[in-house]
């Protein structure tokens, strides 16, 4: 019986962690780019996009479609970034145990 109370405490410390890295994450920026630069994109840890920021000499109402590709190849991007690291913090957190992670969605 003492086993499972050491087990559902560290179920417990483990849950407290957990919270913490999301918490953490939320605080985090990763950015992406596209088009050399042409288009950056920040996002939190969670993956969600903070700012976008495209520089003015693409703005050009003929060349629209490509600015459209660029905003998605970086959105993209910046969310793999973030995905990423979350990945890389909740692994510390499980010990290397390689469990799935994913962001909600």
């Amino acid at each position: 019986m003492a086993d499972f109370m050491k087990l559902m405490q560290q179920a417990q410390q483990m849950q407290g962690k957990l919270q913490q890295i999301q918490e953490e994450l939320a605080t985090r920026t990763v950015s992406a780019s596209s088009g050399g630069g042409m288009v950056t994109v920040e996002a939190d840890g969670k993956g969600q996009v903070t700012r976008v920021k495209i520089d003015p000499s693409i703005v050009d109402a003929s060349e629209v479609e490509m600015l459209e590709d660029l905003i998605v190849v970086a959105v993209t991007e910046a969310q793999k970034k973030a995905a990423d690291m979350a990945k890389d913090e909740m692994g510390k957190l499980a010990g290397g145990l390689n469990l799935p992670f994913s962001f909600p969605g």
